[in-house]
């Protein structure tokens, strides 16, 4: 659990208790059936919540870490205390989940950023650990007249082109879709952290109607008060969390014109 975490949000990690079954032994060089003996493991929630949004990977936890069917193994958490800027770009799996997405929140709180840390390690292993890697999964998705490259990696692409036939039904929202982008390999502005759009599965709509929160705040720090600012109509954010998708809209720090393919945030 970070300091962050513990001072400012005060949230607790939930677990969830998975029973395993052992039923062969070995006896006298001969396996013989015995009655099944279950075992609990305790599994952090954040670590169940990726474990689901990306079953592809058929992911597992055990002993403080994510495990990948080739034996990767990813620290869950790093036990380090660490600062708001620390954690956002030194970010592991816990201090992901140290915040709670809100959809029911029209203006985030002081520093409620959930989904803007990502842990490196994982989105790398998942999307590419490389501007070569990472391109060798995209696919091109028709956008409004646009066919954008985006990660065919867990299904993000079609949950994209889910978005865009959902959004056609609703012609007064078209001006919001021109000029989109997504893939872009770089660091965040400012920081040393990947960016999202390295990954694939990021797309910022038109900034024509966005707002960023540097933009409206100038000179502004991570740790500064800033002015709220959206012109983004709620039903596009509705379509897109729907669909998988968080909303940079949703975040302190705010990225209006930001989505980002992140179902952990979203399911139950």
């Amino acid at each position: 659990m970070t300091l962050f975490s513990i001072i400012a949000l005060g949230c607790g990690e939930k677990t969830k208790t998975v029973a395993t079954t052992v039923a062969t032994v070995q006896h006298d060089s001969v396996a013989t059936q015995q009655e099944p003996q279950t075992r609990t493991i305790n599994v952090p929630d954040g670590a169940r919540r990726i474990i689901e949004a990306y079953p592809d990977f058929k992911l597992s936890y055990s002993d403080n870490h994510i495990i990948f069917p080739d034996g990767t193994r990813i620290v869950y958490d790093d036990q380090r205390e660490k600062s708001f800027v620390v954690m956002m770009d030194d970010c592991d799996i816990e201090d992901m989940f140290s915040m709670t997405y809100d959809k029911t929140v029209n203006q985030p709180e002081y520093l409620a950023d959930a989904g803007r840390g990502r842990c490196e390690q994982l989105f790398k292993k998942m999307y590419g650990n490389s501007e070569a890697a990472a391109r060798r999964n995209l696919v091109r998705v028709n956008w409004f007249g646009q066919r954008l490259p985006f990660t065919n990696v867990n299904g993000a692409a079609k949950h994209l082109e889910e978005v865009a036939a959902e959004l056609a039904h609703y012609p007064e929202l078209r001006k919001y879709f021109d000029q989109s982008s997504t893939f872009y390999w770089r660091t965040v502005r400012g920081a040393k952290r990947q960016s999202a759009h390295s990954y694939g599965i990021a797309i910022d709509i038109c900034t024509k109607y966005s707002n960023y929160w540097q933009w409206s705040n100038k000179g502004a720090g991570e740790m500064d008060h800033i002015r709220y600012e959206n012109k983004i109509p709620q039903k596009i954010v509705e379509i897109f969390e729907k669909h998988g998708f968080i909303w940079g809209g949703r975040w302190y720090h705010y990225d209006t014109m930001h989505f980002e393919y992140r179902p952990e945030f979203l399911i139950p």
